[in-house]
């Protein structure tokens, strides 16, 4: 079958396109004919070497994929071949099929397409966990998200208005707030025009925000925080401008705030059927159309270079999708 491998710690045109041996379901495995992969910022970061995580070599990148159940190991009852699936593989998804432990994987309804329900499992499940778990929101509470037409982001944008929270966009250009208001956002504030402290005490009436949810990092981060309601929740995601900033916490005391990190990955390990419900009822409100998983633009295996490039560039509004 064919792969993209990363060999050693690289770029994304350093990726190699492969023929490696096609995998054989174990005990407890499904084989899976992947036929969409979604890619996220961190698989930059993984081949670089700079992500916590740091699979042995080869590897491939893409952590989610959706497709066709082809093969089932011994003690496999719940699955069977041709069932459509989704699983998240932590990385290995861009290639043509791959073995996951059948408690990986969620079933999709017939009529969530494949490349949809690629993107689904890390940003919605990130942004669930985040609000649900982490920030546990009131209705009619104001939600500030940085990077706001991201993946992540705009997950995040959708599940707070389906939380009745009063979304607040954040963003670098007003065709990316646009976009972001077109998926839940109430209202917009381009950071890169306006000062983001004042716009979001502006937008709140001086009040500040009660929940900050940042996947950006670097110097928004501090801003966003200055711009926090007293007793609210900022909460740590990621750090996609590349730099970790250095808060004073000063900030949390004078505000009376609660500065929460937010490690999906982790908290999924460790509450594996908590999350596998999350996925479940996320997998259930895309087929209903109540979130939309929206797809940026796909790509062929053999360009997963010019895909992992457009995530580089910060150009994607939503999900990047392979199609091997």
């Amino acid at each position: 079958m064919k792969a993209i491998l990363c060999s050693q710690y690289c770029g994304p045109d350093d990726l190699v396109l492969a023929d490696i041996p096609d995998p054989v379901a174990a005990a407890g495995e499904i084989v899976i004919a992947i036929k969409a992969a979604a890619l996220n910022f961190f698989d930059l970061l993984m081949i670089q070497g700079k992500y916590q995580i740091k699979p042995p070599f080869p590897f491939s990148p893409a952590a989610e994929v959706a497709g066709m159940v082809e093969s089932v190991g011994a003690g496999v009852t719940e699955f069977k071949p041709g069932d459509r699936v989704v699983a998240s593989v932590g990385y290995n998804g861009a290639r043509e099929k791959i073995a996951v432990a059948a408690m990986q994987a969620v079933k999709i309804p017939d009529n969530l397409d494949y490349d949809r329900a690629a993107g689904i499992i890390i940003i919605y499940g990130t942004a669930l966990h985040a609000l649900e778990d982490r920030a546990r929101p009131k209705p009619g509470e104001t939600l500030a998200v940085l990077g706001a037409a991201g993946g992540t982001g705009l997950a995040a944008c959708e599940l707070g208005k389906l939380m009745g929270l009063k979304v607040i966009a954040c963003a670098s250009s007003d065709e990316k707030l646009a976009f972001a208001k077109a998926h839940g956002a109430e209202v917009g504030l381009n950071y890169a025009k306006d000062d983001l402290k004042e716009g979001l005490k502006q937008i709140t009436g001086g009040r500040g925000v009660d929940i900050v949810f940042d996947p950006v990092g670097g110097a928004y981060a501090e801003a966003a925080l200055r711009a926090v309601a007293w007793e609210g929740r900022f909460l740590v995601i990621g750090f996609a401008a590349g730099e970790i900033p250095k808060i004073p916490l000063n900030l949390a005391l004078l505000k009376g705030c609660d500065i929460r990190g937010v490690f999906w990955g982790a908290w999924a390990k460790q509450n594996p059927d908590k999350n596998r419900a999350n996925l479940q009822k996320l997998v259930q409100w895309t087929a209903d159309g109540k979130i939309s998983s929206h797809v940026d633009r796909t790509f062929p295996l053999a360009q997963t270079a010019d895909a992992l490039n457009v995530l580089a560039g910060r150009q994607a509004m939503g999900k990047v999708i392979l199609r091997p």
